[in-house]
């Protein structure tokens, strides 16, 4: 029973308890004015079947049994059942920040895990517990390469996810953070680093990069890099779509990694939440943001583990402190953890092939081609020619297919294009049934 109403009998021997006749007079205390003497507004009651029936309509009105080829830092992937089994335990339903290492051993082994195989991922030296997301990684990112390097402006590629750089405005309006942004070569899709090399200057602390972009492009990160280093700056590799680390090369030149870990069976949810994280060099380690989980000893000489390092201005002085934010997303992080448990190294790596091999087999179906010529990871933009996108989204869904996203919105010079992703969950009906669509030659055609 999950909700327990008091009978009569019980609520006058509450009141019995408390001394009072009534429920009128248990509220006489409070003025006339704000009291309600009449019944609620509702409906009569229905009974349960009722209840349940009119509940399976309205789910039967939402998108189940849609296939989906919207991606843009959102991606639709498997979720395996181990993930929900071990989450919903409720040692971890209920844990909180583990500050009393000898009763948060379970919760601290698991940030520990979490944190060691986001190193092997990103071929960085220590990463956090995890960030509340992607978004809120990068401006937190930013921010630490300016304390790290005492420089205060930022370089950021329009190449980057939209809402990303956004979030970084935001947190950048307040901090006195100049933030200036970068092109992408037209033809390719990637970073102009004749644009980049132009607006570096030495009061530049970070340059800012994502790879895959958001137009799903593969990133020119080490040519970023050297030139990000020869002007005495940091190099902040971001990253949306985290299966792709599972064949992609990791960003051994970059100094700080942010990103989102929504793709390991993290569920799409409305937009969250989701889980970040920030992974850097161990010469940066002072200047991570949140909690850091470390491996120790205790008095009998076991392992075990604890917050080795936690920065937030609530456990230190503010004036110390590397972020306010309270950044640890521990039973999102754990689902991640469980995923690339599950997965291991060559499962992450055939699951991104799968992810490679539809989203270039849709991509070769597609009439026009893809707009850029970059290799692209499982997204990839096209265009429409002169058809409508949000037109082409309606056909879509008289087919139960989720299209992809108009960029005008983001990209006014790409107004005539959508992002589209193919992840392991597309079949090849449905990507046919896309590329199909989109083959139709004329708007009025489109719209029937």
């Amino acid at each position: 029973m999950r909700y327990l109403p008091k009978s009569d009998s019980e609520r006058r021997q509450m009141l019995d308890a408390c001394g009072f006749s009534s429920a009128e007079e248990l509220f006489a205390h409070l003025p006339e004015a704000v009291r309600l003497n009449r019944p609620l507004a509702l409906d009569p009651g229905i009974s349960e079947y009722e209840i349940v029936d009119y509940f399976k309509r309205r789910a039967a009105e939402n998108a189940n049994g849609y296939a989906s080829f919207l991606g843009a830092g959102v991606y639709n992937h498997y979720r395996p059942v181990l993930v929900d089994t071990v989450v919903s335990r409720g040692e971890f339903l209920t844990s909180y920040t583990p500050y009393q290492a000898e009763i948060s051993q379970g919760t601290l082994t698991a940030i520990f895990e979490f944190q060691t195989m986001l190193c092997q991922l990103t071929g960085m030296d220590v990463a956090n517990a995890s960030m509340y997301d992607g978004s809120t990684a990068v401006p937190e990112a930013a921010m630490m390469a300016v304390r790290a390097t005492g420089k205060g402006r930022v370089l950021v590629a329009r190449s980057v996810h939209p809402e990303y750089r956004e979030v970084l405005r935001t947190y950048a309006r307040n901090q006195g953070m100049p933030v200036e942004e970068f092109g992408y070569v037209a033809e390719t899709g990637s970073i102009d680093l004749e644009d980049l090399e132009r607006r570096m200057d030495p009061l530049t602390a970070a340059v800012i990069v994502q790879s895959p972009n958001f137009f799903g492009i593969v990133d020119q990160v080490k040519a970023a890099a050297r030139i990000a280093h020869r002007h005495g700056a940091l190099l902040v590799m971001v990253f949306t779509e985290a299966v792709s680390l599972g064949l992609l090369e990791p960003a051994a030149e970059a100094d700080i990694v942010a990103g989102e870990l929504q793709s390991f069976a993290i569920s799409p949810c409305y937009g969250g939440p989701f889980a970040g994280i920030i992974a850097t060099k161990e010469r940066f380690i002072r200047q991570m943001p949140g909690r850091l989980v470390g491996q120790t000893t205790d008095s009998r000489g076991n392992r075990a583990f604890c917050l080795t390092l936690s920065t937030r201005e609530q456990h230190i002085r503010r004036e110390k402190a590397t972020s306010n934010i309270c950044t640890n997303q521990a039973l999102i992080a754990l689902m991640a953890t469980v995923f690339m448990s599950v997965y291991g190294k060559r499962g992450l790596r055939e699951l991104a092939e799968q992810n490679l091999a539809k989203a270039h087999y849709l991509a070769g179906r597609m009439k026009p081609q893809p707009r850029f010529t970059g290799p692209f990871f499982n997204e990839f933009v096209t265009r429409v020619d002169g058809r409508s996108p949000e037109d082409l989204n309606k056909a879509l869904l008289k087919k139960k297919i989720i299209g992809g996203l108009p960029l005008g919105g983001h990209y006014p010079e790409l107004k005539d294009c959508m992002l589209f992703c193919a992840t392991e969950m597309s079949t090849r009906e449905a990507m046919d049934s896309v590329a199909s669509v989109l083959a139709v030659a004329k708007p009025q055609e489109v719209q029937a």
